[in-house]
């Protein structure tokens, strides 16, 4: 059993949240389902897939929340000619000493942002398989551990723009969310265009690595009774049989692994925390259900035909999924 979350805990994660975001909105407006994926995302210690037109402040806000959580810091421009070497590393010869020696890419930071990641062939996409599910890399034979915190934001743009490839299923399946971004209200777009014009201080950082990974270890800590294990279980049970679905439920190829399952419970524990409660509620398993399964359930030819999105199938599993 683990330790019980003392009330001060509680109170120095909000106090840490309401400082974070204090500075996180001084460079991004709106958006506020972004911001919670990404701080869960944070806490939970997953990595975050963000999905939208070229503009929307992907990079930004990814850049940004990064930056304020300190350690180090490494982007990564997806092109089609990016090799799997240029991200995970490779063996350098050395002249001088006629040898060769291991050089890390620059997937070994704490915090790396992939920028446009579906514009990477699919070969150097699935380089990336073991550094976000091993928190590893293996280079001539030799395992080198990533940083603690490791956490991967990759921003994508939808594939039907020019230049674009699919990613491999088992790479999305280790993205614990994938959040889409929609274009901003008039009110925010004016907001937009009067903070670039205002001068930007220099951000500094609100929390270091050290006490990143004492609020993941926290959020492991979250209560979640059996009876919202078994909510989850159902769920995600769910997505595998078209019959549990309904009308909706012929659209669906291939429902979610247990690893879905995994990631609501993270998700939900880090959703808890961040509403101040050392427990899981059935909202919270509910608050990012589109961003935990929208890229984890495989949809027919039909679905695209017939303008079926993702979101309508999982909002259905949740209607026809009853309530603990």
């Amino acid at each position: 059993m683990a330790e019980p979350i003392q009330r001060a805990e509680l109170e120095q994660t909000i106090d840490f949240v309401e400082r974070l975001s204090a500075a996180y909105q001084t460079r991004v407006v709106g958006q506020t389902g972004l911001w919670w994926s990404l701080l869960a995302g944070l806490l939970a210690g997953g990595h975050v897939l963000l999905e939208s037109v070229p503009g929307l402040a992907k990079t930004t806000a990814a850049r940004t929340l990064a930056s304020l959580c300190g350690g180090s810091f490494a982007r990564i421009q997806c092109t089609p000619d990016l090799l799997p070497a240029d991200i995970v590393g490779t063996q350098v010869f050395d002249a001088a000493h006629a040898s060769f020696h291991i050089e890390v890419g620059p997937i070994d930071a704490n915090f790396v942002l992939v920028d446009e990641v579906n514009r990477a062939n699919t070969k150097t996409q699935s380089a990336m398989l073991e550094a976000m599910q091993e928190r590893q890399v293996t280079l001539a034979g030799r395992v080198h551990a990533l940083p603690e915190p490791f956490i991967v934001f990759a921003t994508q743009n939808p594939i039907e723009q020019e230049g674009t490839y699919e990613l491999p299923e088992a790479q999305l399946d280790r993205f614990l969310l994938k959040e889409v971004i929609t274009y901003p209200t008039p009110e925010e777009e004016v907001k937009i265009m009067e903070q670039a014009d205002a001068e930007q201080a220099e951000l500094t950082a609100v929390v270091n690595p050290d006490q990143i990974v004492a609020l993941q270890r926290l959020t492991r800590r979250v209560h979640i009774a059996g009876s919202v294990k078994d909510y989850i279980v159902r769920l995600v049970a769910a997505t595998r049989r078209a019959g549990a679905i309904g009308p909706l439920g012929r659209y669906v190829e291939y429902g979610a692994s247990p690893r879905a399952s995994l990631a609501f419970q993270s998700a939900g524990r880090a959703i808890a925390l961040l509403s101040g409660r050392d427990h899981v509620v059935p909202d919270d398993v509910k608050y990012l259900r589109h961003q935990v399964l929208r890229h984890r359930l495989i949809l027919t030819y039909e679905a695209v035909a017939d303008s079926v999105r993702p979101e309508s199938v999982i909002d259905a599993i949740f209607a026809a999924t009853p309530t603990p």
